[in-house]
């Protein structure tokens, strides 16, 4: 029998079997049928969905209600939370709210900076990183304390969820903050979107050489391309983020009307190799504003239907 707190994720992680998350952004307004249109896009082809934190730095309806809407759908969230926009106050408060609203998965992040943002000149918090942040609702989950040592009513049993890039820069550094966000307590990772599959499985080798593997669940990202122009943008203007150039020329190497179908064929070849990789359990699908194709790609890579938690 599944506990009430234990969260959908957890218990298919915790059977072994392989995960399939996603991702919606909220709107840039305050209508809740944008969320719930995205949301049935997703239903049934994934294990949760991933709702994002004013990503961009751009003001949008709170991760928090997005959230609330999912499980009105029937659904699984993981909230993200970053640490730009919150002092430690409002992080607890935030975290307790989400909690109470059936929310049992958090993806804790420092957001992206607000000078890339619409409003750059927005005041930070920063008040705690992302990794402090981890270990604050590690906290709060197995202690029942908030951080000033006070006793929690109901504590938010939340399944902690933190993101890893393997492919920034210095290289040889990745997996010593891997292991540094897992002894936080990270349950599970989402990394950056792998393109470049060699140096990916790198790292894994690392990874599982240090015995990290058997403490987290990995969750590799993927993330389907619509061009050419996509791919080249990814390769130089995203930070931390390898695009190999064969496979910028092969999105170039196909006519323009065909070019989103050859980048959902190398999406799915990509998820092919990622299963294969010892110590990966289950991958994270970033298509925002392209939910339509989170379904067929689930479907080409085989992982349709979805287990049934516990």
């Amino acid at each position: 029998m599944k506990s009430e707190s234990l969260s959908n994720l957890q218990s298919i992680l915790d059977k072994g079997e392989f995960a399939v998350t996603s991702e919606c952004g909220p709107p840039r307004g305050a209508d809740p049928e944008i969320i719930r249109k995205k949301g049935e896009l997703l239903k049934g082809y994934v294990d949760a969905v991933n709702v994002t934190d004013n990503q961009t730095a751009i003001v949008r309806m709170s991760s928090i209600a997005a959230c609330a809407h999912l499980v009105q759908l029937g659904m699984e969230p993981v909230m993200q939370m970053v640490t730009r926009d919150r002092n430690r106050i409002a992080l607890q408060s935030d975290i307790l709210g989400a909690y109470s609203l059936g929310i049992r998965n958090i993806l804790c992040l420092s957001g992206d900076h607000q000078t890339f943002g619409s409003q750059p000149d927005a005041m930070n918090v920063f008040d705690i990183d992302s990794m402090n942040l981890v270990n604050m609702v590690k906290v709060m989950k197995t202690e029942g304390k908030d951080m000033s040592g006070f006793d929690l009513k109901n504590a938010p049993e939340m399944f902690i969820g933190a993101a890893a890039n393997p492919f920034a820069d210095p290289f040889e550094y990745r997996v010593i903050r891997l292991a540094k966000k897992i002894d936080a307590g990270a349950d599970f990772i989402q990394t950056q979107c792998v393109y470049n599959l060699d140096r990916f499985k790198e790292w894994m080798r690392l990874a599982r050489e240090e015995g990290l593997t058997e403490k987290t669940h990995i969750l590799a990202g993927v993330t389907p391309l619509k061009s050419e122009r996509m791919a080249k943008y990814m390769a130089t203007k995203v930070a931390g983020m390898d695009v190999p150039e064969s496979l910028i020329k092969r999105m170039g190497g196909v006519p323009k009307e065909k070019a989103a179908e050859e980048g959902i064929r190398i999406c799915v070849e990509t998820i092919a190799g990622l299963r294969e990789i010892k110590g990966v359990h289950g991958i994270h699908i970033m298509a925002i504003e392209w939910e339509e194709k989170v379904g067929p790609i689930v479907e080409a890579a085989g992982l349709s239907p979805r287990p049934q938690a516990a």
